[in-house]
């Protein structure tokens, strides 16, 4: 079971413990990057990284890139530094390696200029034993691509794979869930295609709205009933969304007295999307 935060994680270890009592102890409740981490020390050294590698933050990776623009006699001023970090998490969001960011032909200095810090940075980090939280995802996709027994072991041992908070998912954590999953092909994501607020960070909407086409046997439930909002409000939220381009039909309702049973118009709910 794959969440996002250490506080969601945590309440489905909590629910797991009730549900299953001690068998819960073998199921694995974490978020991304904890989940990453946990198969990388143990296999990262098939890529050439010690399992000893240190994890890096923001404050860390910005270091790192900081000393590899002075190296360079790149004027942050006219190249900003947070731009560039920026523009090398998304190229690892999308797996793009400093090598294919540099075929990329363009005509802008800032983009040739980032592609080769991202290559600087790329193997600066290898040279220190070192991951950022972009890595995290991005190292584990390439053990499990370039190591087949390392895929096959943890396809077996995960034989039901969950996502939560679908929505918010990237290129290479859609990957991920993809390729853990490929094995048995019990995929259950759940998220709200109206709630994906994320994309500057680097969510990629199309993952849950072409889940059905991607696995066409999938089985849809929609979970509509609200229990936190009365009948206008949701009402009002429905006259909002309902503009949205592109979102899958949904029709929520709430059981609370002063609100109508059932609002005429489709408005945001949660809905689970499994195969």
């Amino acid at each position: 079971a794959i969440t996002f935060t250490n506080k969601a994680a945590g309440e489905l270890r909590e629910r797991l413990n009730v549900a299953v009592g001690a068998e819960a102890a073998d199921i694995w409740a974490q978020t991304f990057h904890s989940a990453c981490a946990r198969i990388l020390r143990s296999h990262i050294s098939k890529i050439g990284y010690p399992s000893s590698f240190a994890i890096y933050d923001e404050d860390d990776k910005k270091k790192v890139l900081q000393s590899i623009l002075k190296d360079m006699g790149v004027d942050e001023k006219r190249y900003d530094l947070r731009s560039i970090a920026g523009a090398i998490s998304r190229a690892k969001d999308s797996l793009m390696t400093p090598e294919e960011f540099a075929q990329e032909q363009s005509p802008d200095p800032f983009k040739n200029i980032t592609a080769q810090v991202y290559e600087k940075y790329e193997r600066q980090m290898q040279n220190m034993g070192a991951l950022d939280f972009d890595d995290m995802i991005v190292k584990t996709v390439q053990v499990l691509r370039e190591c087949p027994e390392v895929l096959e072991y943890y396809q077996r041992k995960f034989r039901y794979v969950l996502v939560d908070e679908y929505q918010d998912t990237n290129h290479a954590q859609y990957v991920l869930c993809s390729l853990l999953a490929g094995g048995s092909g019990n995929l259950c994501v759940v998220g709200d295609d109206d709630q994906s607020i994320y994309k500057f960070r680097g969510a990629t909407i199309a993952n849950i709205l072409d889940f059905e086409k991607q696995y066409p046997d999938a089985m849809t439930i929609r979970l509509e009933q609200n229990y936190r909002s009365t009948g206008s409000i949701l009402n009002a939220a429905n006259g909002l969304i309902a503009n949205n381009r592109g979102r899958k039909g949904k029709t929520l309702w709430t059981a609370a007295v002063s609100a109508p049973a059932r609002p005429a118009l489709p408005i945001p709910a949660t809905s689970a999307v499994c195969t």
